[in-house]
């Protein structure tokens, strides 16, 4: 994990792999590949990002998976980053446990949601002893697994913390939805901070890069973050076939736009929606 430190040492230059100050400018550089190393985003993430999927995601989820869960059922929010989602889960009476691999996140999602055991373990390795009515996993988090390997790896864990004929719900993005939502830059600015993203999609490769310079001003000085986080995109087939080797049947696959809502899954749907159960 990588942290932020903001000493402001004019014109001293230290490690240039990793730090450099100039002025009164700390500049920190972070080459992040893998999802649990969101720390030096978590800030910038809680901001911007924590609540913004909630709006369209609650009336899917409620559809897909809450409407089959007993009152005051368990559900492990996987991969929850700053708690948001959890926070809304606890609100409505479910027992409600977050699991991410960012410790920086997680202090962010303690304060969102009080009430809700946070747990810091990595996706493809975590081991719970609770057994739960529904897992689910939002906002793309899966896509931060780059082999379809380590996806099923993933599944594995998914199933062993389930009960029988639990529930599994998760997204990621898809083809369409890269081409299209993947190329071009944008920036979000603020008084006190300004975030710089490059968002680039690699077709032969099928990996997306998001590419976020940040400042932030900290005690009258600024200091500069930038962080690399990369995507797969996975092929739905490959997704429902990783699925059943991993113990899961009755596998569900909805398609999803911004613009429309809820369709099929055909390659014009720019998000995918995966349902299925846990196999006695």
């Amino acid at each position: 994990m990588s942290h932020i430190h903001c000493h402001i040492i004019p014109y001293q230059v230290r490690d240039r792999r990793t730090e450099w100050k100039f002025g009164a400018l700390c500049y920190n550089r972070v080459n992040m590949d893998i999802y649990s190393d969101y720390d030096p985003f978590a800030w910038m993430y809680n901001r911007h990002w924590g609540n913004s999927f909630l709006p369209t995601l609650m009336p899917i989820l409620e559809n897909l998976v809450l409407s089959k869960l007993p009152r005051e059922g368990r559900i492990l929010d996987l991969c929850c980053g700053t708690g948001q989602l959890a926070r809304q889960l606890d609100i409505l009476g479910y027992k409600v446990t977050g699991i991410d691999g960012s410790g920086e996140m997680l202090n962010y999602a303690r304060q969102n949601a009080p009430a809700v055991k946070f747990l810091q373990a990595d996706a493809r390795s975590f081991r719970l002893p609770s057994k739960y009515h529904a897992v689910v996993s939002v906002f793309d988090s899966l896509n931060h697994i780059m082999t379809l390997k380590e996806l099923k790896m993933v599944f594995s864990r998914v199933r062993d913390a389930l009960r029988d004929d639990g529930i599994f719900m998760f997204d990621l993005n898809t083809e369409a939805g890269y081409l299209h939502e993947w190329d071009g830059d944008f920036t979000i600015a603020e008084d006190d901070h300004v975030c710089l993203v490059r968002n680039i999609y690699d077709s032969t490769k099928r990996i997306a890069t998001f590419d976020a310079t940040s400042f932030r001003l900290h005690d009258d000085n600024w200091c500069r973050t930038d962080v690399i986080l990369s995507q797969k995109c996975h092929a739905p087939a490959s997704v429902k076939s990783a699925l059943k080797s991993a113990g899961f049947s009755d596998i569900e696959a909805y398609g999803f736009n911004w613009e429309s809502g809820m369709r099929i899954l055909d390659a014009n749907a720019r998000r995918a929606f995966f349902l299925c159960r846990k196999t006695e």
